[in-house]
C-alpha cells in the first residue's frame, strides 16, 4: 500500500530560466546606460515625459520605489478623499469617506501583515500614519453626522 511520492522539480528549471532572462535584461540595461554616458549625458533612470504618463502635460520626476513612499502615497490619497487637501489632478476637493476608509483599512492591514519585517523608520511611519488618519477619519464622520442631523457641534 505504499505509494511513491511524486516530486515535481520542474520549477527549478523555470526559476533558472527566469533568472537568466533577468540577468540578460539587466545586462542590456547596463549597456544602454553606458551608451547614454558616452553620448554626453549621464542618466540614472529613464526620464518620464508628459507624453508618456498621460498626466495632462505635467512633467513628473522620478520617484524611488520603496515602502516609505508607498505608505506615504496611500496616506496622501486618504487625505485627498477626506477632503483635507485638494486633488492634485483637478485641484478640487474630492470628499469620499468610503474611499478614505478603504485606504486607511489597507494601511492598517499592511501594519498587521508586516509585523517584524520593517525597520524602525518604516514601522513608525506606518503606525503614525494609521493612527493619525483614523483620528481624522473619525472627526470627518462625526462632522458629517452632525451636519446631516441638523444639530450644532
Amino acid at each position: 500500500m505504499d505509494k511513491e511520492k511524486y516530486v515535481d522539480e520542474s520549477w527549478k528549471e523555470q526559476a533558472t530560466d527566469e533568472k537568466d532572462k533577468i540577468a540578460e535584461t539587466a545586462g542590456q540595461e547596463t549597456a544602454t546606460s553606458e551608451a547614454l554616458e558616452t553620448e554626453g549625458g549621464t542618466q540614472s533612470a529613464p526620464e518620464l515625459h508628459a507624453d508618456d504618463c498621460g498626466c495632462g502635460g505635467e512633467h513628473t520626476q522620478d520617484v524611488e520605489i520603496n515602502f516609505l513612499n508607498y505608505i506615504t502615497s496611500l496616506g496622501f490619497q486618504a487625505m485627498i478623499f477626506m477632503g483635507e487637501i485638494p486633488n492634485p489632478v483637478t485641484n478640487e476637493v474630492d470628499k469620499n469617506l468610503m474611499q478614505a476608509k478603504f485606504l486607511i483599512d489597507t494601511l492598517s492591514m499592511l501594519k498587521d501583515k508586516t509585523v517584524g519585517n520593517l525597520d524602525d523608520q518604516e514601522k513608525n511611519l506606518l503606525e503614525n500614519s494609521v493612527h493619525e488618519l483614523q483620528m481624522r477619519y473619525v472627526q470627518h464622520v462625526q462632522q458629517e453626522a452632525s451636519s446631516q442631523g441638523g444639530g450644532t457641534a
